[in-house]
């Protein structure tokens, strides 16, 4: 599932702390952040039409919860981005992270030490 920049900060809240209400949901968002409660009830209504967000009502209050997990939007972000940027490779990828972002030594050992569990959890 694609999540927009929006619905991604939104979600990063509400994988934080649930329930959450509307209300609750804007004022856990970063300072910088300074939507109108409508425009955050619009983002929740989308993402429960999406399928991300559960919405239940207690009177006239709505509560939401995610159902998206933050693993699965992490898992589908990267795809898209693998797709989109790295021709749906991961080597590149890879690659582009080790050598471009410039990986600390601690970094890099621990992406060897998951690479090689991985291989021996393949044979």
């Amino acid at each position: 599932m694609k999540l927009t920049d929006t619905e991604w900060q939104i979600m990063n809240v509400l994988w934080e702390r649930y329930p959450a209400t509307a209300r609750g949901i804007a004022e856990r968002l970063p300072k910088e952040v300074e939507w109108a409660y409508t425009t955050i009830k619009t983002l929740l209504a989308r993402l429960v039409e999406k399928g991300a967000v559960k919405e239940n009502k207690k009177g006239n209050t709505s509560l939401y919860e995610p159902l998206l997990s933050r693993e699965n939007a992490r898992r589908s972000a990267l795809k898209t981005l693998v797709n989109q940027a790295f021709d749906g490779a991961f080597g590149p990828l890879m690659h582009f992270l080790v050598e471009e972002q410039k990986l600390t030594e601690s970094q890099k050992r621990e992406l060897l030490k998951t690479l090689q569990k991985e291989q021996k959890e393949k044979k």
